[in-house]
Order: structure tokens, then sequence, then C-alpha cells
């Protein structure tokens, strides 16, 4: 039998948008239509809240932890009847993962890519020939200095 570890609940409580699991009352309204859930059998939004309501830690932000497979589509939050806001949850939690150094390696890049750049994917001299043939605007460039002031 395990114990709830409120030590990780607290640690949860703590960051934005992660005290929101406190009022899940595991409806299942998340599920429904989640890409995430329909794609990866792995991952179910109200598992994700059931495991953070009994604060079990190395499944939610330990190694190879299924928080991962989100797309932050928001369909969860925009469907939960409790205004419990499942995406920030779980937000939250690959916070706490990025802060234990358990996050995938590809995470790590795509924030060293925003820190140099301003974007998760640099442009390319394709993507500038493929925007002017489509008649888009240039892409304009990131105020890095601004940025990295926020990111302190």
């Amino acid at each position: 039998m395990k114990l709830v570890n409120f030590k990780f609940r607290h640690k949860l409580n703590t960051i934005i948008g992660g005290d929101a699991h406190n009022f899940c009352y595991q409806c299942g309204a998340c599920v429904g239509d989640c890409p995430a859930a329909l794609y990866s059998p792995a991952f179910n939004p109200r598992n994700i809240l059931l495991e953070a309501l009994l604060g079990d830690e190395e499944s939610l932000v330990g190694p190879d932890s299924v928080i991962w497979d989100c797309t932050n589509c928001n369909t969860c939050y925009e469907r939960c009847p409790q205004a419990v806001r499942p995406v920030e949850v779980i937000i939250a939690l690959k916070n706490i993962s990025f802060e234990k150094g358990t996050n995938p390696p590809g995470v790590k890049s795509i924030l060293d890519s925003v820190k140099e750049s301003g974007r998760t994917v640099k442009p390319s001299s394709l993507s500038d020939r493929r925007r002017k043939e489509l008649g888009l605007k240039e892409i304009s460039i990131v105020p890095l200095e601004e940025l990295k002031k926020l990111l302190e």
C-alpha cells in the first residue's frame, strides 16, 4: 500500500498552476478529446491528476515520465467541469522535472535554442524563401535582450 506523499504535493502546490490538482474529483472529462491520450496508450490526464493527488513523485517527474507526451493543446482545460486546468498541472510537473534534470534531452536543446534565437526552431533560408513565395512577411527579429531579462 502506497502512502500519500504530502511533501511532493506541497511542492507541486508551490508551482504556478500546480495547486489546481487539489480540486480534481476524477470525472475523466479531460480524457475524452485529448489527442495525446488518443495516440499514446500510456498517457491519460485523469491518471496524471490522480498520481498528483497521491503525490507519486517518481511516476510524475521521474525519468521517462508520461507527462512529456502532453501536447499542451488545452482541450482538458476546456472540458474540465471543475476548472482544474489539467494542462497547467502538467506544465507545473514538467517544470519540476526540468529542475530535477529528469526531462528528456530534447527539452534542453529546445530551451537552448530559445535562449540563443528566441525561437524553438531557428528559421532557415528555406523557410525565408517559402514565406516569400506564399506572400508572407519576413520573420521578425526577436528582441533577445528583453527575452533574457524575462528568463532571469
